[in-house]
């Protein structure tokens, strides 16, 4: 397992900046979630996080080396990603997508040894995908194109492994038992995620993003409260503990204008 932390991370796109500032630690194995509205920036932290993209300030760093300092095929070896677009794979089955998991420990033209093939078969069983094996990549549902995607990642058997909303496609029950996989797994995790009750119940730590900043960082108790919710999303919230399991559980009330407005006065 590793350790990822960032240091005054910041990004722009034609002086505008995207990424401001970022403060956050990853530490061995924990499951850490990435929260906020759509174009708070989840998504490019993650590509930073990847060395996708080269941020104008601040450090990305894997335990003590910074991420500049490592080579691809180094970073390769230990950090999986899964990204939500998934398009390339045209003409190759699940499983020739799964062995591209295998690609930096091999040489250029070495052919997949007895132990790859294990790692794939294991992959492809653990994410529910090994009677889809010979299929072709271009007749997979959404899902079962994501649950693929997440069996490349594991056959890296990857030290860390970031995810832009793995969740998305997926049915209720794949949902669950991904994130169980994730918990399960000797890997640090970085997830975006759009769901709050699914990040209160699985993430260990949430970081919550709003226009680019770090809004709060913590536990999820610390983070997920009415009073941010409704200042980040704009959503008035009933946050309380699921009976049945004590999760921390939110209930979403409507939008905060809406909410304010159709408020009945107390009575005399």
């Amino acid at each position: 397992m590793g350790r990822i932390t960032t240091t005054e991370l910041s990004w722009s796109v034609k002086g505008h900046r995207l990424l401001d500032n970022i403060e956050m630690a990853v530490h061995d194995g924990k499951i850490v979630g990435l929260l906020g509205p759509n174009g708070s920036g989840k998504s490019t932290l993650l590509r930073l996080l990847a060395g996708l993209r080269k941020p104008d300030t601040g450090t990305v760093r894997y335990d003590d080396t910074d991420l500049s300092d490592l080579g691809r095929r180094a970073m390769a070896r230990r950090l999986a990603v899964v990204e939500q677009d998934v398009s390339a794979h045209h003409h190759v089955n699940v499983r020739q997508v799964v062995e591209l998991g295998r690609t930096p420990f091999r040489g250029r033209f070495d052919a997949l040894t007895d132990y790859d093939r294990r790692i794939v078969d294991e992959a492809l069983e653990r994410t529910e995908i090994s009677d889809k094996q010979h299929r072709s990549w271009h007749t997979l549902s959404g899902g079962e194109k994501q649950r693929t995607q997440l069996a490349r990642a594991l056959a890296q058997e990857p030290q860390e492994i970031l995810l832009d909303e793995p969740t998305n496609h997926l049915d209720i029950r794949h949902q669950l038992e991904l994130l169980d996989l994730l918990t399960s797994l000797d890997a640090t995790c970085v997830v975006a995620l759009h769901d709050l009750n699914l990040a209160a119940r699985y993430c260990d730590h949430i970081v919550l993003l709003d226009h680019g900043e770090v809004a709060a960082s913590g536990p999820p108790e610390d983070v997920l409260t009415p009073d941010l919710i409704k200042r980040v999303y704009g959503v008035a919230v009933l946050v309380d503990r699921e009976p049945a399991t004590g999760t921390l559980r939110v209930t979403y009330l409507g939008t905060a204008t809406r909410t304010a407005s159709t408020r009945r006065p107390a009575p005399r």
